[in-house]
């Protein structure tokens, strides 16, 4: 690289740290300098300005940073410092208030972005109402053709079902004891016994006990 341009690249890196004087790394200054130069070129800029003085470096650990020489800057009374201070507190407030609204206005895309647009909204919508108009169809049709159980008369059959169900149970276990004490002297099986007598059972029918 010719010197010229090495000359240029420092004139550069050393206008951009006192403008902005605060503290960078090689890298912040190579990335906010739109990598309009080599980073190797930006590096040995920054190297040979600290070392002529004309910018400081810092180590904290392994991280390296540089900022403008502070003795070229005229220095600042007490009150001006107390003032900025001031200044900075109120823009810190006004920051966190900005980033509160946008992290509001965020969320509100963000929900916005996930709902359904007017188009998607007026199909979905015609598809409801397309299922009301069934749903009525099938429910007046269900009216029309249901035939109603009067409550007590229903009431009235079920206590009637409970009944006989219970007096099933009851004969169909005396049956079964009869069987079993005639079958204790019996010489063949309980089938051959039942086809004898002609009994037919529950199981023969295909029914069972509720």
């Amino acid at each position: 690289m010719s010197k010229s341009k090495e000359t240029l690249i420092m004139e550069v890196v050393l206008s951009y740290l006192n403008r902005q004087n605060r503290p960078y790394s090689v890298l912040d200054v190579f990335n906010n300098l739109h990598k309009e130069y080599g980073k190797t070129a930006v590096t040995k800029a920054i190297e040979q300005l600290s070392q002529d003085g004309k910018i400081v470096e810092k180590t904290y650990g392994k991280q390296k940073i540089y900022f403008a020489n502070q003795s070229q800057f005229p220095d600042v009374e007490e009150k001006e410092l107390n003032a900025m201070d001031a200044e900075i507190l109120t823009l810190s407030g006004t920051l966190k208030e900005i980033q509160s609204s946008v992290r509001s206005k965020e969320s509100l895309l963000e929900a916005l972005n996930s709902s359904m647009i007017t188009e998607e909204i007026e199909v979905k919508l015609k598809e409801l109402n397309k299922d009301i108009v069934n749903l009525k169809t099938k429910l007046n049709h269900l009216k029309s053709t249901t035939v109603y159980i009067d409550p007590v008369q229903k009431n009235k059959i079920y206590t009637e079902n409970e009944k006989c169900v219970k007096e099933w149970r009851k004969r169909k276990r005396v049956a079964n004891d009869v069987i079993e004490a005639i079958l204790e002297g019996y010489p063949k099986g309980k089938k051959t016994l039942l086809e004898e007598i002609g009994i037919e059972t529950d199981e023969d029918a295909n029914v069972a006990v509720p």
